[in-house]
């Protein structure tokens, strides 16, 4: 059977546009598999779209307002200030995954960011989302600093750079990637041959 994987990072919103449809476009198993945007930036020598050019973020975020729409999801509450520092985030999501409890954590972090607004470069945020997806929130505080949980996120984040993935969302179908949350369908395409 050809491996599906899901690279994303919890501070990217065409990530939570992916997350929230990945199910309906791709077969199950699928492997969710959290990645630092900004480590895979460090390495690519590349930068997001929503730094810089006020002009280019403007955009970029009406996009994401706009496909928002298009998928009948709810409408985007962006956080202020965004985008911020997500490590903290991704390494309680590396830990949920440990645990068994990572997409409900995932989905619940992103949707506290794109539909409520909440910064989850806030501890607090991200402790919430925790807590609302029944995670020890003492074992949660323990493993975002336990160097373990600190090298399993960067050791993924190498392995997905090594494979080729620049930024998230990819979606993994086997070896072919697919990068962008527009490229579900030629995913399910390439699952299909």
């Amino acid at each position: 059977m050809t491996q599906v994987t899901f690279y994303f990072d919890l501070g990217s919103p065409f990530a939570y546009l992916t997350a929230e449809r990945i199910a309906e476009v791709l077969p199950e198993p699928i492997v969710w598999q959290p990645v630092s945007l900004g480590g895979l930036f460090k390495l690519t020598g590349r930068s997001s779209w929503s730094l810089g050019d006020p002009d280019r973020r403007q955009a970029g975020m009406a996009e994401v307002e706009r496909r928002a729409r298009r998928y009948e999801l709810a409408p985007i509450r962006w956080p202020n200030p965004w985008p911020t520092d997500y490590l903290f985030a991704m390494r309680v999501a590396t830990f949920a995954f440990q645990v068994g409890r990572g997409r409900e954590l995932a989905m619940q972090a992103f949707r506290q960011a794109f539909q409520q607004g909440h910064d989850l470069g806030l501890r607090e945020h991200v402790m919430e989302a925790a807590g609302e997806v029944g995670l020890d929130l003492a074992a949660v505080e323990g493993a975002a600093e336990d160097p373990e949980v600190k090298l399993a996120l960067r050791a993924a984040t190498d392995r997905a750079h090594e494979l080729g993935v620049f930024g998230v969302p990819t979606v993994a179908v086997g070896n072919e990637l697919f990068w962008g949350d527009d490229r579900l369908a030629n995913a399910a395409a390439a699952l299909g041959r």
